[in-house]
């Protein structure tokens, strides 16, 4: 059995959306979303830095969410949402893959000034150089999906790596708006419509267990 350990609006919801696409039996393990809820010594000894996602497969531990993608892609491949060695795609797979990090860091760093740090320590000049940063990352996606045509991010359709890719954007979106970008909007707007991505979105209770 799977287990992923995930808080609601954290990065964790790209694996839980991506757990639900490839419609893997899982237990979801939903933590507060705070320093207490995550720095638990249990919680410590499972995910050494105390963040979400961590996902659990018998013995393997896996942290961070972009490993967690290649992870299960490649070992239970029957889904067809992962690009392995040798495929057409391969290369970018794993490019969208990166990338979607680097949307998310921009994201993350919204998310600090604006949620976490006490408001009199806040700093406008990050928040407005973060903005900037993220809005240039999405017009890359933006231009992308012009350019090609696409309705996804690969030629071949849906894949693994719009789960994580399109979490940046459902985060960037708080923050800024999109409207400067309609194939990033279209592309949000195909995303959030799967059924995967609205029991991703939406508080699980603790007991829940995965289907799709």
């Amino acid at each position: 059995m799977l287990t992923l350990y995930h808080c609601a609006g954290a990065r964790s919801m790209r694996s839980l959306w991506l757990l639900h696409e490839m419609g893997l039996s899982f237990e979801l393990k939903e933590l507060p979303f705070s320093m207490a809820g995550l720095r638990t010594p249990e919680y410590l000894s499972i995910s050494p830095l105390g963040r979400v996602p961590c996902l659990v497969d018998g013995e393997v531990k896996v942290f961070e969410s972009g490993a967690i993608t290649q992870y299960l892609c490649e070992t239970y491949p029957a889904s067809g949402l992962g690009r392995g060695p040798g495929d057409p795609e391969r290369v970018d797979w794993l490019k969208w893959l990166h990338y979607a990090e680097t949307m998310a860091v921009h994201g993350a760093s919204l998310v600090q000034q604006k949620v976490f740090i006490a408001r009199e320590e806040r700093s406008p000049a990050v928040q407005n150089f973060e903005s900037r940063r993220l809005a240039k990352a999405i017009e890359v996606v933006d231009q992308h999906l012009a350019v090609t045509g696409q309705d996804y991010l690969l030629e071949t359709g849906f894949s693994a790596v719009d789960t994580n890719v399109g979490y940046s954007i459902h985060l960037g979106q708080g923050f800024i708006a999109l409207d400067r970008w309609p194939h990033a909007v279209a592309y949000y707007d195909r995303l959030r419509a799967r059924p995967a991505f609205q029991l991703a979105a939406r508080p699980a209770p603790m007991e829940n267990q995965a289907s799709s």
